[in-house]
């Protein structure tokens, strides 16, 4: 399905980047090695390369990767790309000082999983960004998301999956969100930033 979505002409999501990330980059390690999930075509990954940041994109489709190294030329700065499920793509531990999900929707199983993988591969006082869809969403069809509940976090859930980390920002609003054809119009998301404890910061 996503090979097919980014197999047309020109950007799904638009080559923008998404405006809660411009918003709220600045909370992540500067400088910092980011991971960027379900990054698709790259134009997230690629706005913070352009920020001096380290990206690296990891999606299921080889076709949107494709694309999203494209978007880095065009930009002149370096991307990384990694091909992988992340319903069983492990992280590693301490490694990362920042992860960033932007609309990357999942079931709730993948999603618990994925989340865990986000509390190992943080490194100490790394910083996780997340915005998506919430269930309420399903009120507004048509303007972006899965049609699936089960699909959509909110931030109770959130919440609780990051316990013991330092919430910097959690809120459910609604929003007009501009992102190329599939996310248009006033939306129900869910906003999220936490930082994983670090001893020496204490």
């Amino acid at each position: 399905m996503w090979d097919e979505r980014y197999s047309a002409s020109g950007y799904a999501y638009g080559t923008e980047p998404n405006e809660f990330l411009v918003e709220e980059h600045g909370r992540l390690p500067e400088k910092g090695r980011i991971l960027c999930l379900a990054e698709g075509e790259g134009r997230n990954a690629v706005y913070l390369a352009r920020q001096g940041f380290w990206p690296v994109a990891v999606d299921q489709s080889a076709v949107g990767l494709e694309k999203a190294k494209k978007l880095a030329e065009l930009h002149d700065v370096g991307l990384k790309t990694f091909q992988a499920d992340l319903a069983t793509y492990t992280h590693g531990k301490n490694c990362w000082d920042g992860v960033v999900s932007i609309f990357a929707h999942l079931p709730s199983e993948a999603r618990a999983f994925v989340h865990e993988q986000v509390r190992a591969g943080l490194r100490p006082g790394g910083v996780f960004l997340l915005e998506a869809y919430r269930p309420a969403q399903l009120e507004a069809p048509g303007t972006g998301g899965p049609s699936d509940a089960d699909m959509l976090p909110t931030l109770e859930e959130l919440r609780a999956q990051f316990e013991g980390f330092t919430e910097l920002l959690g809120r459910e609003i609604t929003r007009t969100v501009d992102e190329g054809e599939y996310h248009s119009g006033e939306s129900a998301v869910v906003q999220f930033a936490v930082r994983k404890p670090d001893p020496k910061m204490n």
